[in-house]
């Protein structure tokens, strides 16, 4: 029997900078994940990860993660994409020294 669908954002990484990037419900790129279009219906999902895929000349590698509904945002329900929102973990800098 298949999963039940979970709300999910599209992800990817910027082409030239490589900065995690996620789509808004009104098409653009932003690094703050709070911006972020929350899909919580599969069809809709499947179809906006259509979208991101053919924009190859702005990002690479999208993909739909799962996320839950937050107070400011969509928040992460997987430890993958809540590391990948701090950004490098070798030392401070980029986003990291921007929060500290």
């Amino acid at each position: 029997m298949p999963r039940a669908f979970t709300p999910k954002v599209v992800t990817a990484n910027a082409l030239l900078e490589g900065d995690v990037v996620y789509l808004t419900a009104d098409d653009r790129w932003t690094r703050q994940l709070s911006e972020a279009e929350l899909i919580t219906d599969e069809a809709i999902a499947e179809l906006r990860l259509l979208d991101a895929e053919r924009r190859a000349a702005e990002v690479v590698g999208p993909y739909l993660a799962d996320m839950a509904a937050g107070e400011n945002g969509p928040q992460p329900t997987h430890f993958r994409e809540d590391f990948r929102r701090t950004g490098p973990s070798n030392y401070f800098h980029g986003k990291q020294a921007q929060e500290a």
